[in-house]
């Protein structure tokens, strides 16, 4: 009988329960926390003890958010228990009979592998979406995946670092410091992502973007000789990069070829115009370069909840809900996304990010007021400070154990006037206030509905 510890008993550590349980293996759920959905009697360890003496298992499932060093630290007088670790993700890679395409990146992820679900299922594949973006891997097999299938995975750093399997298509997105409370350093990062290239094939397909440097940097690491780029200039630049898909003026183009216009594409932001070409490169070969699947996917698709989501209008002032957006730079392009003076939400839990370019953006973008909660409050508007000399941006800091979303959008609705955009993108993860950007989200569009209905 082998035994099984399942490390982290969160949505992936229930996935593998379910995909491990059988009379042949005896399992351990082991958490720091004691979970209240436990099957009735398996075996627990729960508390600040859950990861020693994982060495007697034979078999060790890491949840993703259980550093594999946490587990060494842990068990230091046994450095071959990394050859015991796997997830759910290399399991899946393992035993999928579909070939995968995956998706990493630092923002983006989400759309991207949902364009490119939707343009292969308008070019006739049986196509499964899932990882990061919310179905466990392991649960996409109930699904009958066969070998004719398209499977297409969202993965982040926390499943690629120790990933023993690359796809045959890998797509990297833009990529900026993030996680770094998880991370050791921004190498450690960059080296986690690359893990999903490391071990492609010769024959395999690598994409990346070709104005960010770390993106470059991990597609690199493939083996692969086919290479495609995507290039999105600022307006009013030139394209730098045509060996790939790229925006040329008002036309995208697939190495030279048109392919569609930007006015077809229904997301909001240039930036989103990034998504829509690396989804174009990953599919491309595969759709046999039909424009009309591509075209009907980019017309009907205007987004993921909590990305640049628009709310309602309430008293002439649009409501934004971009929680998702948990970086400088997503903050960055998402007021960039919107010409209207802006009144701006930002704050939340320190992953300890640089404001400084996000700052001198604010002061650059239309912004007329910046509401600023949480635990990097404060750290944003001591870096807008610096850029902002003349005082043109108004601010307000809220502290997290005296304010909530609905005196946040009540300050918000107070600053802005008809014609403007409240804009929640917090540049900050939300665990300080909320349980994650869905819940800071939902409560943000719950706080604007109340407005709506007192507007009536």
């Amino acid at each position: 009988m082998a035994t099984i510890a399942i490390v982290g008993y969160g949505q992936q550590g229930q996935s593998a329960y379910n995909y491990w349980k059988n009379p042949n293996n005896s399992i351990t759920i082991c958490d720091q926390s004691t979970p209240t959905n436990v099957p009735q009697g398996v075996k627990t360890r729960f508390g600040a003890d859950y990861l020693l003496d994982l060495s007697s298992y034979d078999l060790i499932i890491r949840g993703p958010a259980v550093h594999p060093r946490q587990i060494l630290d842990a068990n230091p007088e046994h450095p071959e228990l990394l050859s015991k670790i796997t997830t759910v993700t290399n399991e899946f890679f393992r035993v999928c009979p579909a070939p995968i395409i995956g998706v990493t990146g630092t923002k983006g992820k989400g759309t991207t592998s949902t364009l490119i679900a939707k343009i292969l299922e308008n070019a006739g594949f049986k196509t499964h979406l899932g990882g990061n973006i919310g179905v466990p891997p392991l649960d996409m097999l109930a699904n009958n995946i066969q070998p004719t299938d398209l499977v297409v995975l969202e993965l982040a750093n926390f499943q690629l670092i120790d990933l023993h399997y690359s796809p045959p298509i890998a797509v990297c997105l833009m990529v900026s410091p993030e996680h770094l409370n998880w991370h050791s350093d921004i190498y450690e990062y960059i080296q986690a992502k690359q893990q999903m290239f490391v071990h492609q094939k010769h024959t395999d397909l690598a994409i990346y973007n070709a104005r960010n440097l770390y993106s470059e940097e991990i597609a690199t690491a493939s083996h692969s000789q086919y290479r495609l780029s995507y290039d999105v200039p600022p307006t009013g630049e030139e394209t730098v990069d045509t060996r790939g898909v790229y925006v040329d003026g008002s036309d995208i183009k697939m190495l030279g070829t048109n392919v569609c216009h930007i006015d077809d594409v229904a997301l909001l932001g240039r930036h989103n115009l990034e998504n829509v070409c690396a989804a174009i490169a990953a599919t491309w070969d595969l759709v046999k370069h039909k424009k009309g699947a591509i075209k009907k996917a980019i017309k009907n698709f205007p987004g993921l909840p909590h990305r640049l989501e628009i709310i309602k209008q309430v008293n002439g002032v649009w409501y934004i809900d971009d929680s998702f957006g948990t970086t400088p730079e997503t903050a960055l392009v998402a007021l960039q996304a919107f010409k209207q003076p802006k009144v701006m939400i930002l704050g939340g839990s320190d992953k300890g990010a640089d404001y400084s370019e996000l700052a001198r953006g604010l002061v650059g973008s239309n912004v007329k007021y910046v509401i600023a909660v949480g635990e990097t409050g404060p750290k944003i508007i001591t870096a807008l400070a610096r850029y902002d000399q003349k005082g043109s941006v108004g601010h307000t800091v809220l502290s997290p154990t005296n304010s909530d979303m609905s005196t946040i959008v009540q300050l918000a609705a107070q600053q802005a006037t008809k014609g403007d955009v409240v804009l929640l993108s917090p540049a900050s993860a939300s665990f300080d206030m909320f349980k994650d950007y869905k819940d800071r989200g939902e409560q943000f569009k719950q706080a604007v509905a109340v407005l709506a209905q007192a507007e009536k």
